[in-house]
Protein backbone atom coordinates (compact mmCIF):
# COMPACT_ATOMS: atom_id res chain seq x y z
CA UNK A 1 0.00 0.00 0.00
CA UNK A 2 1.49 3.32 -0.92
CA UNK A 3 2.21 6.11 1.73
CA UNK A 4 -0.57 8.36 0.19
CA UNK A 5 -2.91 5.75 0.50
CA UNK A 6 -2.25 5.00 4.13
CA UNK A 7 -2.14 8.75 5.19
CA UNK A 8 -5.60 9.60 3.46
CA UNK A 9 -7.04 6.48 4.95
CA UNK A 10 -5.46 7.41 8.70
CA UNK A 11 -7.22 11.27 7.76
CA UNK A 12 -10.46 9.61 7.15
CA UNK A 13 -10.64 7.18 9.63
CA UNK A 14 -9.30 10.11 12.36
CA UNK A 15 -11.54 12.44 11.31
CA UNK A 16 -14.82 10.17 11.55
CA UNK A 17 -14.07 8.90 14.73
CA UNK A 18 -13.86 12.40 16.05
CA UNK A 19 -17.37 13.11 14.48
CA UNK A 20 -19.07 9.83 15.97
CA UNK A 21 -17.42 11.28 19.46
CA UNK A 22 -18.80 14.68 18.65
CA UNK A 23 -22.35 13.50 17.76
CA UNK A 24 -22.38 11.37 20.97
CA UNK A 25 -21.23 13.96 22.85
CA UNK A 26 -23.92 16.69 21.86
CA UNK A 27 -26.92 14.27 22.23
CA UNK A 28 -28.01 16.67 25.26
CA UNK A 29 -26.95 19.83 24.15
CA UNK A 30 -29.35 22.51 25.04
CA UNK A 31 -27.67 25.85 24.17
CA UNK A 32 -28.62 26.64 20.22
CA UNK A 33 -27.67 29.03 18.29
CA UNK A 34 -28.15 29.96 14.82
CA UNK A 35 -25.08 30.80 12.41
CA UNK A 36 -25.54 34.00 9.96
CA UNK A 37 -24.26 33.34 6.51
CA UNK A 38 -24.38 35.85 3.79
CA UNK A 39 -27.58 34.69 1.81
CA UNK A 40 -29.92 32.80 5.13
CA UNK A 41 -29.75 32.14 8.75
CA UNK A 42 -29.33 28.43 9.55
CA UNK A 43 -31.47 26.26 11.76
CA UNK A 44 -30.70 26.17 15.77
CA UNK A 45 -28.22 24.42 16.22
CA UNK A 46 -25.64 23.14 19.24
CA UNK A 47 -23.05 25.33 19.69
CA UNK A 48 -20.35 22.39 20.27
CA UNK A 49 -21.89 21.31 16.79
CA UNK A 50 -20.46 24.51 15.43
CA UNK A 51 -17.51 24.28 17.14
CA UNK A 52 -16.72 20.79 16.64
CA UNK A 53 -17.38 21.12 12.58
CA UNK A 54 -15.09 23.99 12.75
CA UNK A 55 -12.89 21.65 13.94
CA UNK A 56 -12.88 19.03 11.81
CA UNK A 57 -13.40 21.07 8.73
CA UNK A 58 -9.66 22.90 9.89
CA UNK A 59 -8.23 19.32 10.36
CA UNK A 60 -9.22 17.89 6.62
CA UNK A 61 -8.01 20.68 5.00
CA UNK A 62 -4.96 21.10 6.78
CA UNK A 63 -4.08 17.65 6.27
CA UNK A 64 -4.84 17.41 2.63
CA UNK A 65 -2.95 20.39 1.98
CA UNK A 66 -0.03 19.03 3.74
CA UNK A 67 -0.06 16.19 1.68
CA UNK A 68 -0.27 18.41 -1.57
CA UNK A 69 2.14 20.49 -0.49
CA UNK A 70 4.90 17.49 0.59
CA UNK A 71 4.21 15.50 -3.09
CA UNK A 72 5.51 18.77 -5.19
Amino acid sequence: MSVLIKKLFFIFTFNCSLFLVLMIGLQNSSNKKEVNLIINNTVNLPIGFIVGISFLSGSITGSLISISSRNK
